[in-house]
Parts: structure tokens; C-alpha cells; sequence
């Protein structure tokens, strides 16, 4: 089994990653940095591509990947004056992937993911 899809125990896990864990999730706790990983996750993309799929302003997305680059959810690559991001892991994408599948037990009705893994 792979280390980073162990099950965690809270007597094993240290206090700065939990303190950690909840920055995480207040840098998720946007509707565009959500709609920006779920982009991502589909693989790296310029500021103005990504601007299109959620769209917002170039100037807004550019700001909010900024965010995401501090907290070293995104990275970046140049290529000529174009710069692209892309996640630096799956973990983030799986995390809202989670939320959206927990939003939609909450709503009722159809859940979409249970017809998906059909």
C-alpha cells in the first residue's frame, strides 16, 4: 500500500498536520479556487484557458492561483511568455472530488457518482 493512502489515526497524527489540514481546507473554502482544482485536475492549463472554463476574469483567476501557488497546491511552467499551472499532486483534486460527492449526498435525490462507477 502506498504511504499517502494509509488511513490516518488521530493518535498518530501530529498537531501541525491537523493545523496544516485546516489551511487546506479554508484555501478550498472558495467556489473559484473549488472550480480551479477540479480544472486542473484535468491537467495544466494558462490563466486565461482556466479563466474561460470558470468563468471569471483573467485578473480574478491569475490572483486566486496565486493563492494556490503560496500554499504549494499549483506550480507553474513557462513556455515563451505563456505561463501554464498545473496541481502538484492528485491529493487536492481528490479532496474536492470527496466534497462534491459528500455535496451531493446531502441534496438528495440522484447521486451522480453512484451512477458513474456503473
Amino acid at each position: 500500500m502506498r504511504e499517502d493512502t494509509k488511513t490516518l489515526d488521530l493518535d498518530d497524527t501530529d498537531e501541525m498536520s491537523v493545523e496544516l489540514a485546516v489551511e487546506v481546507f479554508s484555501m478550498l473554502a472558495d467556489a473559484t479556487r473549488v472550480r480551479l482544482v477540479m480544472a486542473l485536475g484535468d491537467g495544466e492549463s494558462s490563466v486565461n484557458d482556466l479563466a474561460l472554463r470558470v468563468a471569471k476574469s483573467p485578473t480574478a483567476v491569475s490572483q486566486h492561483l496565486a493563492k494556490l501557488r503560496m500554499a504549494r497546491m499549483v506550480s507553474t511552467r513557462q513556455h515563451g511568455n505563456r505561463v501554464f499551472y498545473r496541481l502538484v499532486n492528485d491529493h487536492a483534486s481528490k479532496l474536492v472530488q470527496d466534497a462534491i460527492h459528500q455535496a451531493e449526498h446531502s441534496v438528495g435525490g440522484a447521486i451522480r457518482h453512484h451512477h458513474e462507477e456503473s
